[in-house]
């Protein structure tokens, strides 16, 4: 084996450490903030004027959510949901989508503020026939139903504004 220069080695740490200081960034979430507190993907695709209004409840009730909150359900979200549901696909069960059309064709659908949190707290295969297993169940001794709410305008909001949420891009 041939023993690189010094300088060799020491540009290729250097290149090192930066890509696994980008990937870092990617995988866990550290895209740049605004001032405000505001994710700047958010305020790009979600609040770009102003607060977002989500669907509250199946009467059609809506909830108005700032920045701030779809950042912090955005956060819950990269924390505790990526993982399967990046992008909005789910990695578990491909054919079902975290889409709107997706959610509302489950029973009981999940295209609202209070179904989503119901959801979570006691999750249901797509069908509600049986307790599902692929998504965890989210007492509130883990997190507050405030929580759950950003949670789930931040999820409901994605689905409606982000390009592509839910769906797999294509290759052309």
């Amino acid at each position: 084996m041939a023993v690189q220069p010094t300088a060799s080695l020491g540009a290729w740490f250097k290149r090192t450490l930066s890509a696994i200081a980008i990937l870092g960034v990617l995988l866990w979430g550290g895209s740049p903030s605004l001032a405000a507190g505001v994710n700047a993907d958010v305020a790009r695709y979600l609040t770009p004027d102003g607060p977002t209004l989500v669907k509250l409840d199946a009467q059609g009730n809506q909830a108005s959510y700032s920045g701030e909150a779809l950042t912090r359900g955005r956060d819950i979200f990269m924390e505790n949901c990526a993982y399967c549901h990046a992008n909005g696909l789910t990695l578990p069960l491909p054919q079902v989508s975290l889409t709107l059309e997706d959610l509302a064709a489950a029973t009981p659908p999940r295209d609202n503020i209070n179904s989503f949190v119901t959801y979570l707290r006691e999750p249901m295969s797509y069908d509600g026939s049986e307790p599902s297993y692929w998504c965890r169940e989210v007492p509130e001794s883990w997190l507050a139903r405030p929580e759950l709410e950003e949670l789930a305008a931040f999820t409901l909001s994605a689905a409606e504004k982000v390009p592509g949420w839910g769906t797999v891009p294509s290759n052309r």
